[in-house]
């Protein structure tokens, strides 16, 4: 957490929030959240700059720049808040970016786990933590053919594959399960043992769970919020994601959690079958 939906939700609010600002001051108060280069490097770097937009790939944010891809990964906590200057610093504000009409973005992060890389310009797709990642989930990128023939060459457990970014990228903990749920499929399957039926159904439930959570603005569970300061709205949608104990939406089972891959994971016993190939 942040997954790709809450990611997408803040980029939008960045996007009308920054674009077209100036960079007069950056200052760092966690250096280890700075990859790359040397933190004063980074802050010197960015002076002047102006940002020219914000994309993303995967889970990573990318700040367009003048000269340079500012390449953002929040992690497990982080998150943009907009200020003015003269504003108070909150607890766990680790970096600022101080424009020259007096805005501020600050980033926080109360685990200091999220990184931010400065890169050459549109040098972003060969940044390491971005060249490996898979196709976006949508249907111009992720093509069925290529992802069950991926799915082939791998007898790990599917939840565990399809967290690793590599076959389709966006997918956490919360997405992950809500599509095996929507797919009927148990987290603990084989991925060489999925039938085609079983991928197709995969394949669209992982474009469509990713697409409504989006629309939704993302999922709030703790302390996500987007950089307008605005909560997801998709947790009133979760069909297993934590509702251990309810009743399954579509059969009334109830909704058990075990672990798998050290990962908590929310499944219906009855829809969700481990199956033993014939």
């Amino acid at each position: 957490m942040p997954e790709l939906p809450e990611v997408e939700t803040v980029r939008k609010g960045l996007e009308q929030l920054v674009v077209g600002k100036t960079i007069a001051e950056v200052n760092v108060f966690w250096g280890k959240i700075i990859e790359q280069p040397e933190v004063d490097v980074f802050r010197h770097q960015l002076i002047g700059e102006t940002i020219t937009g914000v994309q993303r790939r995967g889970k990573f944010l990318i700040f367009k720049l003048t000269h340079w891809d500012l390449i953002s990964h929040l992690r497990m906590e982080g998150k943009y808040e907009f200020h003015q200057q003269s504003d108070p610093l909150a607890k766990h504000t680790h970096v600022t970016f101080s424009f020259t009409d007096g805005s501020q973005l600050r980033y926080l992060d109360v685990r200091k786990f999220g990184r931010m890389t400065l890169v050459a310009k549109d040098q972003s797709a060969n940044y390491r933590g971005i060249l490996q990642l898979g196709p976006e989930p949508v249907v111009t990128d992720f093509h069925l053919v290529d992802f069950q023939a991926g799915l082939k060459k791998h007898h790990k457990a599917i939840k565990p594959l399809l967290l690793d970014q590599k076959l389709v990228t966006g997918l956490g903990n919360i997405y992950v399960d809500e599509a095996l749920w929507e797919a009927e499929i148990h987290p603990e399957q084989p991925a060489d043992t999925l039938s085609e039926k079983e991928v197709k159904k995969l394949y669209s439930a992982i474009i469509d769970v990713l697409a409504r959570a989006v629309e939704a603005g993302g999922t709030t569970i703790r302390t996500y919020l987007n950089a307008l300061g605005e909560a997801g709205k998709f947790q009133l949608s979760l069909n297993v994601y934590g509702q251990t104990g309810n009743p399954c939406p579509r059969c009334g089972t109830p909704i058990q959690k075990i672990k798998v891959a050290q990962r908590g994971t929310h499944f219906c016993p009855n829809c969700q079958r481990l199956k033993v190939p014939k």
